[in-house]
């Protein structure tokens, strides 16, 4: 029976940081990079977001390739963050503060994601340039709020990659990891940028 449990809870996981990287993951890209046609005007934002409503069966693709797997990556994530222990004997101090930080900011994510997706995809109308703008002008804690919301999702995708290549073997070593370690923290930082200059370009007069 222990055995049997071991075993589903190694797939419940591996499906979590797969889940993390590959539907989750690539849809956090795809929303920054359309966010970031901002910085090119009203237009151009408004062009991105038109394509994307009239993709074919979008609310099916949306549905069963986004939404499913973004809740179960967040509601397992939370079971995780709540009954993980910190290993500060078998790991670094440094990995031990990665850890801790991954767990926050998967409910600072988590979070994030219900409200911002409460105040734009469920509003009932496709977001625009001027809708976003006026979100973000009419109240300072709302800007705020959503640069807390960025940099915490940029960063637990980009330490989640990390972890993700450990878990499916495509870091074996110490070297490797490091590696990974630095790369992985550049593109944090690369994305986390990507989204606050966003941010700051939807503050301009559309």
């Amino acid at each position: 029976m222990a055995q049997a449990q071991t075993h589903s809870e190694y797939v419940l996981r591996r499906l979590h940081t797969l889940a993390g990287v590959v539907p989750v993951g690539l849809f956090l890209l795809e929303h920054l990079f359309t966010n970031a046609m901002a910085t090119s005007g009203a237009y151009a934002y408004n062009s991105a977001v038109y394509t994307i409503q009239h993709i074919p069966f979008l609310h099916v693709v949306e549905f069963f390739f986004i939404f499913l797997p973004l809740v179960y990556h967040g509601v397992y994530g939370l079971y995780v963050a709540y009954t993980s222990g910190y290993n500060a004997g078998q790991y670094s101090w440094g990995r031990n503060v990665m850890f801790v930080l991954q767990r926050i900011t998967g409910i600072i994510t988590f979070v994030f994601i219900i409200f911002h997706l409460w105040t734009t995809r469920f509003s009932g109308r496709a977001p625009t340039f001027q809708m976003v703008h006026d979100l973000l002008t009419q109240n300072p804690a709302y800007f705020w709020f959503m640069v807390i919301g960025v940099v915490a999702a940029t960063f637990h995708f980009s330490n989640g990659l990390w972890s993700f290549c450990i878990h499916w073997g495509i870091t074996v070593g110490a070297r490797a990891q490091r590696i990974t370690a630095y790369v992985t923290m550049v593109l944090f930082v690369v994305l986390a940028a990507v989204g606050i200059s966003s941010l700051v370009a939807f503050t301009h007069t559309a």
